[in-house]
C-alpha cells in the first residue's frame, strides 16, 4: 500500500456514499479559495453515483461553488452520450443536468467519435483547462473493480505501460471493446484522488492492491500513487473484510 494512502471503512455503501460527498464537498472548498476554481474528475459506477445524487440534494448542493467547479470525467465506454452506459450520461442524470452549469463547465469525453481521436482531443481539453505540467486537477474520483481495474485501466492492457500520454484509447481484449482512460500519469498528478470501493465482491482485489506484493499488471489499481498529493480509500465493512490493515 502506498506510504500516503488514507483508509476509512464505512459500515454500508450508502455511508461511503455519503462521506465521499463530505470530502467532495471539503475539495471544493479548499480548491476555490485556494486556486479559484475546483476541478474534478468524475467516475462511473454505482457508488459514485449514490454520492452525485446527495450531492444534487440539500444540504450538499448549496455547499459547493458549482459555478467555479470544472466537471471531467476519468474514463468513458466508446459509446454516444445517450446510451445507457455512457458514464457521462448516468452522471449527468444523476448530478449535473440538475445544476444549470454553463456549457464551458462540463467536459465530457466523445464516446461515440474514434476512440483514438477523442482521447487526443480530451487531453487537449485537459490541457487547455486545467494548469500544470502535468496538468493537477484537484481531485480525481475513482472506483474499483473485482479485478482491480481503476478508470479504464484493465488487467494486462496497453495503457498500463503508458507514461507520456495523460488520456488514451485503451483496448480491453476480455470486454472485446475499446475504453477511454485517464493515464496513471495524469491521475497520480492530481491534488487529491479518492477512491470509492464498495461491496464484498471486492474484498479479494482490495486486499491485493492494498496490501499485496506490487504487481500492477494485474491489479492496475496499485498504479495509482501520487506524487505530491492525497490518496484516500473510502470503503464499506464487505469490501473491506480481508484487510488486516484498517
Amino acid at each position: 500500500m502506498p506510504s500516503n494512502a488514507e483508509i476509512q471503512v464505512l459500515s454500508a455503501k450508502s455511508d461511503v456514499a455519503r462521506q465521499g460527498a463530505e470530502e467532495f464537498v471539503r475539495a471544493a472548498a479548499e480548491s476555490v479559495q485556494q486556486r479559484g476554481a475546483f476541478s474534478v474528475a468524475l467516475a462511473g459506477g454505482s457508488t459514485p453515483l449514490g454520492m452525485y445524487e446527495l450531492l444534487a440534494e440539500a444540504p450538499y448542493r448549496s455547499r459547493v461553488a458549482w459555478e467555479r467547479t470544472l466537471l471531467f470525467w476519468s474514463d468513458e465506454r466508446c459509446v454516444p452520450p445517450d446510451d445507457p452506459e455512457s458514464n457521462y450520461g448516468a452522471a449527468a442524470a444523476a448530478l449535473v443536468s440538475g445544476l444549470g452549469l454553463p456549457a464551458a463547465n462540463v467536459h465530457r469525453m466523445q464516446g461515440e467519435r474514434d476512440p483514438h481521436e477523442a482521447a487526443l482531443a480530451y487531453e487537449q481539453a485537459v490541457r487547455h483547462a486545467i494548469g500544470g505540467e502535468p496538468p493537477r486537477f484537484d481531485l480525481v474520483l475513482l472506483g474499483m473493480g473485482d479485478d482491480g481495474h481503476t478508470a479504464s485501466l484493465f488487467p494486462g492492457t496497453d495503457a498500463l505501460g503508458e507514461t507520456g500520454r495523460l488520456v488514451v484509447a485503451n483496448h480491453v481484449p476480455k470486454l472485446d471493446a475499446w475504453r477511454l482512460s485517464f493515464t496513471s500519469t495524469l491521475i497520480n498528478a492530481a491534488y487529491r484522488v479518492m477512491f470509492l470501493v464498495t461491496g464484498e465482491g471486492k474484498a479479494e482485489a482490495l486486499r491485493a492492491v492494498l496490501e499485496g506484493e506490487p504487481d500492477p499488471n494485474t491489479y492496475p489499481s496499485q498504479l495509482v500513487r501520487p506524487t505530491d498529493g492525497r490518496l484516500l480509500f473510502l470503503l464499506d465493512e464487505p469490501a473491506a473484510r480481508l484487510l488486516t490493515n484498517r
